[in-house]
């Protein structure tokens, strides 16, 4: 059982998503968001670190998933995006995570099928995927996305591990 947190960083809203991968059970946890006040970048960036340091100590993850940085129109909106994704990384790198990192198109086709999914089909995915009763803010529903995009990649990596019985080296068939 491996027990992944799946973040979407941002520097108003920060989404988080809990998991558990059971063998071939994507099980749901926790989710939600750490709001962040109208204040100056760095005490954002602080209430983001605590905020995921606090979560860790919670809910005891043992991977991290985290959207990368996508280009943005406006510079400053990009910078300001990979500051709260560094202060989510550090507090995860902090607490001996392993960290993987997915574009936001990964993380839609992995949860929708189509990398220019809506927010929308991601919640209603995300409901689906792990069978929720309530419906998760957008913010923790693409959390929650990035978490089950890291657990599908973790399975199909050990999928083939497993597959592997030694009958190719190297990419040649023997």
């Amino acid at each position: 059982m491996i027990r992944i947190i799946g973040i979407d960083p941002g520097s108003q809203r920060t989404g988080y998503g809990v998991i558990e991968l059971n063998d071939s059970d994507l099980v749901y946890i926790a989710s939600g968001v750490v709001k962040l006040p109208k204040t100056p970048l760095p005490v954002r960036l602080k209430i983001i670190f605590d905020g995921i340091n606090e979560i860790i100590d919670h809910y005891q993850p043992t991977e991290l998933g985290i959207e990368e940085v996508f280009m943005s129109k406006n510079p400053g909106s990009a910078l300001k995006l990979g500051q709260a994704r560094g202060a989510a990384i550090v507090a995860a790198a902090n607490a001996g995570l392993e960290i993987s990192e997915y574009s936001a198109r990964t993380i839609k086709k992995s949860v929708v099928g189509a990398g220019a999914a809506s927010k929308n089909q991601v919640q209603k995915m995300v409901i689906q995927l792990l069978k929720l009763n309530d419906v998760p803010s957008e913010d923790a529903a693409d959390g929650l996305a990035v978490a089950i995009c890291h657990g599908y990649s973790r399975r199909a990596v050990r999928l083939l591990a497993k597959s592997d019985s030694g009958r190719f080296s190297r990419g040649r068939y023997h």
